[in-house]
This record gives C-alpha cells, structure tokens and sequence, in this order.
C-alpha cells in the first residue's frame, strides 16, 4: 500500500506531540458502521492515545466479516502504517471492536500475518453459522463477504471464532457481554466461546453485564476494565 493512500482508507490518530507511539490500536466497525467517514476520537479512544497509542480505524467492507481480503487489507495498511512512521515491527498491536467488530477483533487475531498481542470484543459475534439465522437483515451479508450465493457453510465455520477456538493465538482476550443483549444472543455466543477458549488454556477475561444490551449500556466500572485492559499494553 502506498503511504498516500492510509488516510484515504483509514482514520488515524497519534499519541500528543513528543510522546512515543507504544502500540497500535485497531478499532474495528459493527455492521454497517464505516459507510461514513470517523473525525474525531470517542472518550476511550482518547485515553488511549494519551497513554501512547496510536490509534487506527480501517475503512473496510460494512459487511466484511474480517473476510479474506479485509484481513489482507488491514495487514496491508499496518505495514504501510509501520514503514510510514517508522515504527518498530515489534510495535505492539490490540484488536477491539464491538458486534462485528467484536468479531474481527477476535478473528483478525487468528488470520493476520501480524502478531496480535491482545483482543477486546464487546458483545462479539462468535459463531457465524449461527448468526447467519439469527436476523433475517444477516444472510446477504454472509453471502456479500464470502462471495457466493451458494452454500457457505464451511467459510462460516473457518471465520467464527467458536469454531477456531482451538486455533487462537495464545495471546490476552477481554470479552465482555450483557444479559439484555437482543441484536447478538449472549447464550449463543459468548457464553460458547469462553469456555472453550478456557479449555484450550487461553487467557481470558470475560464480564457478564446485567444491565447491558448490545454493546450499551456500560458501566464505567465496565468501561474501566476494558479500558485499562488495553492500555497495559501501552508500556
């Protein structure tokens, strides 16, 4: 990618003028969430880029599913982002997003040519075969990112992290849901991915919120927590 092009496809905001950039942070979409271009950073993203983040919001698909060619997109803009400036290969990078961003942000961690070193997802669609039935709004944009208006089961499968539980990264995950969740059934999904993500000996840490719906309400010990998750990696 040529470094022309990042902020063409892609919003990105550096750590105050003089400080040191310690990680990178993807912030990853919901469904339909990038049709519009993002001009400012939200609260959490603000304090992360006080603590030294840079933080990057891809342009990608709104139905992209962390599909093939958006992870190749995004390793693609993370090089580009690196050479750019010249940051170190080693700089530390964190997955987040919410809904399916949740979903990238755990799946891009499994598919990238980049080593992820930590994963937030809030209220994350975990099983694409069984979202795929959850709404009636959600089947055009399966067969939208996986290029078939056939049968898509086995890509569903190959792109759901419940269904590479056993194949994620051996990095730090923070997944957190409500109860009141109606758009990404908790029991479905999260409450699937966890334990399995446990028993494949993950490090995890996974918050059951009472009063939240999907991806809102939060509290702000909820908010804290997530957070300062990812701003221990910022050292």
């Amino acid at each position: 990618m040529k470094h022309e092009l990042i902020e063409k496809v892609a919003w990105l905001e550096h750590p105050p003028e003089g400080q040191p950039v310690k990680g990178m942070v993807l912030r990853f979409s919901g469904l339909g969430g990038t049709t519009g271009l993002k001009y400012d950073a939200d609260v959490q993203e603000i304090e992360w880029i006080h603590a030294g983040a840079m933080v990057v919001h891809p342009y990608h698909n709104p139905w992209a599913w962390m599909n093939g060619a958006t992870v190749q997109f995004v390793d693609e803009l993370i090089t580009a982002i690196i050479k750019k400036y010249k940051l170190s290969d080693s700089v530390p990078i964190i997955a987040t997003g919410g809904s399916m961003g949740g979903h990238a942000s755990l799946t891009y961690t499994l598919k990238s040519k980049h080593k992820i070193i930590g994963s937030y997802a809030s209220c994350p669609v975990c099983d694409l075969l069984f979202h795929y039935s959850e709404r009636s709004d959600l089947p055009r944009t399966f067969h939208s990112a996986f290029g078939s208006y056939d049968q898509i089961e086995n890509e569903l499968k190959d792109f759901s992290p419940l269904h590479q539980a056993a194949q994620m990264p051996r990095i730090k995950y923070f997944v957190i849901h409500g109860l009141k969740d109606q758009a990404v059934s908790k029991a479905n999904h999260s409450d699937k991915l966890i334990p399995e993500l446990k028993k494949n000996g993950h490090d995890v840490i996974y918050r059951e919120e009472s009063n939240m719906g999907h991806c809102s309400p939060m509290t702000y010990e909820a908010y804290r927590a997530a957070t300062d998750f990812v701003t221990e990696f910022l050292v």
